[in-house]
């Protein structure tokens, strides 16, 4: 489960699904199913772009069909959870566990989440507890400086 939030998609396989996509589109005849795969691609892409493409492409397919919307509401959460917005990504987790409350993948990303926000959290503390002891040695340094200067 781990992996889902950092597993990346070969960069032949992006090239694949958006050609797949893009002589679709030309044609004015992007199905469901095309247009998922190369969403599905993007949201696990390493560039922030794509993964927001691959989201819209998701929630267009999420309002305008009514099959396979269990894919593509678990493909947003991904898609908002690797892009960091995990507000948004526990909110698509609640709607789904509230019509599927067994789904074990489904809570199981929900957990994943939570811990990586738990994580940055912490990260974020330590970071800025790090900024103050900073701030508080430049302080002293310029304390000592100007006594020194008095002196």
């Amino acid at each position: 489960m781990a992996d889902l939030l950092n597993d990346t998609v070969l960069p032949e396989d992006l090239k694949k699904f958006e050609k797949i996509y893009h002589q679709h589109l030309y044609k004015n005849e992007v199905t469901p199913k095309v247009q998922f795969e190369y969403a599905w691609c993007l949201v696990r892409s390493k560039y922030s772009a794509d993964i927001q493409k691959g989201i819209m492409l998701l929630e267009e397919l999420y309002k305008n069909n009514s099959d396979g919307k269990r894919d593509y509401l678990y493909f947003l959460c991904v898609g908002y959870a690797r892009m960091k917005e995990y507000s948004k990504a526990l909110k698509y987790i609640r709607s789904f566990l509230a019509v599927e409350p067994g789904n074990t993948q489904v809570a199981g990303l929900e957990q994943l989440i939570k811990k990586k926000m738990e994580k940055e959290g912490l990260v974020g503390m330590a970071v800025a507890g790090g900024v103050v002891v900073a701030v508080g040695a430049i302080v002293s340094v310029g304390m000592a400086i100007a006594s020194k200067g008095k002196s």
